[in-house]
């Protein structure tokens, strides 16, 4: 069965990433990847935000460095991530704060499950700490050069 084996090391990236926004209306946008895979931002009721996407980028950041780790010891048998926080707008302008990560994570009883329960706790540091580049990035702050061509 496919959601007993091990999981494995995704491919080596690239270090350069790219990514880019076309209009489609005022308000909605397509954004492509490098590798053609679309998703659309703005516009309708149930399309994702751009600040959802950031959010969403942090969880998925998270979750993939968690589930990698954990799931070469048991894979589990649910795996839910939350992710909140206050939009504010003050003297620094719009940002988000009070941004709470929570992971619900089971794993089936057993060796295998104990192994992976244990853990759990030092891969969700360990990823928060060093290895999600995109909370690391929010964390340390970096510069972003706008230019207009």
């Amino acid at each position: 069965m496919d959601s007993e084996r091990p999981a494995e090391l995704p491919p080596e990236k690239p270090k350069h990433r790219h990514v880019s926004l076309r209009r489609e209306e005022t308000g909605r946008y397509t954004i492509t990847n490098a590798r053609g895979g679309t998703l659309t931002v703005g516009g309708s009721p149930n399309d994702f935000t751009a600040v959802e996407l950031l959010l969403s980028a942090i969880a998925a950041c998270s979750s993939i460095d968690v589930d990698y780790v954990t799931g070469r010891r048991a894979q589990p048998d649910s795996f839910d991530v939350d992710l909140d926080a206050e939009k504010i707008g003050d003297e620094r302008g719009n940002h988000l704060e009070d941004i709470v990560m929570t992971f619900r994570v089971r794993f089936p009883e057993g060796d295998a499950g104990d192994a992976a329960r244990r853990l759990l706790p030092d891969i969700v540091r360990k990823s928060h700490e060093r290895l999600c580049t995109v909370s690391r990035t929010i964390m340390l702050g970096t510069d972003i050069t706008t230019r207009i061509d």
